[in-house]
This record gives structure tokens, C-alpha cells and sequence, in this order.
């Protein structure tokens, strides 16, 4: 079996920092769906049959129904693509969620805040989602695989390790746990910066598109596939925007004009 792995999208973000500086925010939105049609456009021209989206995928504070239908309409794109989705704790499952009250395409699958194993021919998916904007409680612990002949996944949104109090809040899980477990492919959602390393299958893909200057390098997803119980994986970059830091030694510099010459050398 082949997937995609991508998580915190964070469609409709409003960007603060950027917002004020020449469009900036509007801009980077554009860029997120720019990313995101990658993303589907990807799975469309490999025959890709699954995508895992592991939380954020909107902001539910700021979205808007417009973002959802432009979401949903690629996810129409794919109909041979099975598309499962954790909600994270910027876009928790509740009441007056998207997630609850909008018709999404027949082949997305939004886990809840309940451990569901949805069962397919060749592998089990195991996941669960933000229901409120905090998750305190240690649902891994409740998870069993019940047929290790299968393929089986786990797809969440978690903070791995999580030591401190603030980390506990946001679904903390032990990866010793997890290793115990014995599940063939982990993916996560939460912490902006992949962890990915060829061996690994815990994976974090990092967010899809990076959200500011405290999220430097390049951004994209995870493509892996899965054939006798043995996993080869990949990261795939996205976008073209990338965050970067440069010093630059400006002491000679006397006007605005010559410091934005410097900049663009």
C-alpha cells in the first residue's frame, strides 16, 4: 500500500506577523493552497490510495466556508484515494466544527475523539482526534492491534514525549509505547519540524507550509509505501517559499537604499 502523510496545513491562518507588512499574510495563504493542489495533484498522478492528514488541517477560528469547499473540491479529485483525517487542537471535532456540519466527499473518513480502527482489505487504521482544543488523556494506552498479519496504521495528532505541563495538554505519548505496540507506520501531526529519517516510521512531516520564521528549512510531506510489513519512505518537498536567516554585516551601510542592495546580493 502507498500514502501520503501530511499534517498542519493550518488553512485560513492569519499569518500576525506577516499581515501587516504589504499583503504579506494574503499572500501566503494563496501559497498554502498553492502547496495543498501540489500535495493532490501528487496522489493524482501516482495512483497514490491513501492520504493521512495527522491534525491542523484549518484553523477553526479563522476559517472560512469558502477554504473548506476548495478543500473538499480537490479531495473530489482523488475518488480513488482514501483520505483519513485526525483532528488536532487548532481544529478540534466539535459542535459547531467543519468537520461536524459540513457534507465532505464519500472517500474522506474524519476520525473522532474516540480510538476507531477502520478496517481495510490489506491494512487497519487506527486514529483519533482533538474533540476540544486540549487532549489530557492517554487514549495510546487503550490501543491493541487485533491483527498483526495486517498492515496496521496509526494516525493521530500528539505531542511525542511530551515532558513539560503544556506538552501533557496536547495528547502526550510515550514512544516506547508506541514501539510496543508494533504498528508498521505512526503518523503524527503537531510539531512543525519533520523528524524524518529513513528508518524511522514514527514520522512527523513537519507543516506542509511553513508558518513563520520559527519554522526554517524546507516543508512538504511524506510519501511511503508499505509491501510484506517493510516500510520505504521518502520526504518530498513542497513549497517554493522557504524561510531562511542570513546575517548580513551592515556597518558600512548609511541608507535604506543600500541596505535593501545588500539584502538582494
Amino acid at each position: 500500500m502507498r500514502f501520503i502523510h501530511i499534517a498542519d496545513m493550518h488553512f485560513d491562518c492569519p499569518f500576525t506577523n506577516l499581515s501587516d507588512k504589504d499583503n504579506l499574510g494574503e499572500i501566503r495563504r494563496l501559497e498554502q493552497r498553492k502547496a495543498f493542489k501540489e500535495v493532490i495533484n501528487y496522489i493524482k498522478n501516482n495512483n497514490i490510495e491513501y492520504l493521512f492528514i495527522a491534525g491542523d488541517l484549518y484553523e477553526q477560528k479563522y476559517v472560512k466556508k469558502t477554504t473548506i469547499e476548495y478543500i473538499n473540491n480537490l479531495f473530489k479529485e482523488i475518488p480513488n484515494t482514501k483520505i483519513y483525517i485526525t483532528p488536532g487542537n487548532h481544529d478540534p471535532l466539535i459542535k459547531n466544527s467543519f468537520y461536524n456540519n459540513f457534507l465532505w466527499n464519500d472517500n474522506v473518513h474524519i476520525f473522532n475523539g474516540n480510538v476507531q480502527k477502520i478496517d481495510n482489505e490489506e491494512v487497519d487504521i487506527y486514529g483519533y482526534g482533538f474533540d476540544d482544543y486540549y487532549l489530557k488523556e492517554e487514549k495510546i494506552k487503550n490501543i491493541n492491534i487485533e491483527n498483526k498479519e495486517k498492515i496496521n496504521i496509526l494516525i493521530t495528532h500528539a505531542t511525542l514525549d511530551g515532558a513539560s505541563l503544556e506538552d501533557k495538554e496536547y495528547n502526550s505519548i510515550s514512544k516506547k509505547m508506541i514501539v510496543e505496540k508494533g504498528f508498521d507506520y505512526v503518523a503524527l501531526g503537531h510539531i512543525h519540524k519533520t523528524n524524518y529519517e529513513e528508518n524511522e516510521n514514527i514520522i512527523y512531516p513537519g507543516s506542509t507550509v511553513s508558518i513563520g520564521f520559527d519554522e526554517l528549512g524546507k516543508h512538504g510531506m511524506i510519501e511511503g509505501e508499505i509491501i510484506n510489513k517493510k516500510l520505504t519512505s521518502k520526504f518530498i518537498p513542497i513549497e517554493t517559499t522557504e524561510f531562511v536567516e542570513n546575517e548580513l554585516d551592515i556597518t558600512e551601510i548609511i541608507s535604506k537604499e543600500e541596505l535593501i542592495e545588500k539584502i538582494n546580493e
